[in-house]
């Protein structure tokens, strides 16, 4: 009976197997290989893609804080002019105040009164002078009192004068009235119910 020897056959089959396997393991590991730089490549442009992004907003926002930093100083500057305005407007407006407080001073003056002095510090006058008695100091007050420009007059010193005839040095303060102030009907009209007492008080005299 004739004997076939299998080994080379069996030998050629197991080196192609193992071929196979090492072909079957390379082009797997290439696969992977090629796998993870497809991976890495296209986690790499979205990384860029968002770091573009975050460029473009950051430069956004640069340009937002610029243009808020431009508005602020905008703001400040409108508020300062504002406030120039309302400064020469004040002015404007207290030019002929001082011209009408001046000529009232000159009416509420009694006879009998002669000022000394006066100065203005903001909205308060103040008065100096002397008067032939006290109640002519009191009629000034008065007068003061129910005057258009001048109100709350206050007195600081009145002393009797010593020398060749009867008379008091007095010093007093009143607030000047603003054309912008607001008009009170209740003064006007005590003012008026002064004005006719101290015109009628002045009859008399």
């Amino acid at each position: 009976m004739p004997r076939i020897n299998l080994l080379p056959h069996r030998e050629s089959k197991r080196k192609e197997r193992k071929l196979k396997f090492f072909v079957a393991l390379g082009a797997a590991g290439i696969a992977a290989i090629l796998a993870t730089g497809t991976v890495y490549l296209m986690y790499q442009g979205m990384i860029e893609a968002q770091q573009h992004r975050n460029d473009r907003l950051r430069a956004e926002i640069k340009n937002l804080d610029k243009q808020n930093e431009e508005i602020n100083n905008l703001e400040t500057a409108k508020q300062k002019f504002i406030a120039r305005m309302e400064i020469i407007e004040k002015l404007q407006r207290s030019r002929p105040e001082i011209v009408h407080v001046f000529d009232e001073i000159v009416r509420t003056l009694p006879e009998g009164v002669y000022l000394t002095s006066v100065s203005q510090n903001g909205q308060t006058l103040k008065f100096s002078g002397v008067a032939q008695s006290s109640t002519r100091v009191s009629a000034f007050m008065r007068n003061i009192d129910g005057s258009q420009w001048l109100r709350n007059p206050a007195l600081e010193v009145v002393e009797t004068t010593k020398g060749s005839g009867p008379g008091s040095s007095f010093t007093l303060t009143a607030q000047q009235v603003t054309a912008s102030a607001p008009d009170d009907g209740s003064r006007s009209a005590k003012s008026k119910i002064r004005k006719a007492s101290l015109g009628g008080a002045g009859a008399q005299q």
